[in-house]
């Protein structure tokens, strides 16, 4: 049974939702992903928002572009936490996705990440789901670890080779 559901309003919207379920993998967290459109399929959509607690989602991520109604539908309907990701869009450049996210009114929280911030919303489900699983935790740590140690090698390298010798690879 999946615990999170990952949504998206159109398949332009992958690239940046896989980076959702690349997270989920590696966190080992099952999951499900639908592309699912509010405005063009709002029977499907409702019935879908309506049967998520049923379906066994902790926690639903919906990227969404432009109006970006989605998440917000998705948060008015379904009890648990939502995670909206805006999509960056051409012509406002996502501004009006994350707008459409971030201004929910007072009683339909929905979490936000960044324009096409899909790792975030990963990782932030997973936080969620931590709090009650411990070995979820673990594996967030030993992420943690593996970032850090990222960083920590970039800069031994910055501090053997000067930013020229960096910047030329």
């Amino acid at each position: 049974m999946p615990q999170v559901g990952i949504i998206m309003g159109s398949d332009s919207d992958m690239p940046v939702m896989a980076k959702a379920a690349k997270i989920l993998d590696k966190m080992q967290i099952s999951y499900d992903m639908h592309i699912i459109s509010a405005h063009r399929e709002p029977d499907a959509f409702f019935a879908y928002a309506k049967n998520a607690e049923q379906t066994g989602y902790k926690v639903i991520i919906a990227g969404a572009g432009m109006a970006a109604h989605l998440p917000g539908m998705c948060a008015a309907i379904f009890p648990l936490p939502v995670i909206g990701v805006p999509m960056k869009t051409t012509a406002l450049g996502g501004r009006d996705s994350l707008y459409s996210i971030v201004q929910m009114p007072s009683g339909v929280p929905v979490a936000t990440v960044a324009i096409d911030g899909g790792e975030n919303a990963g990782l932030l489900a997973a936080r969620i789901l931590a709090t009650s699983d411990p070995e979820i935790l673990e594996r967030l740590r030993a992420h943690s670890r593996e970032i850090r140690e990222q960083v920590e090698l970039k800069d031994a390298r910055l501090q053997g080779t000067g930013y020229d010798g960096y910047m030329k690879g």
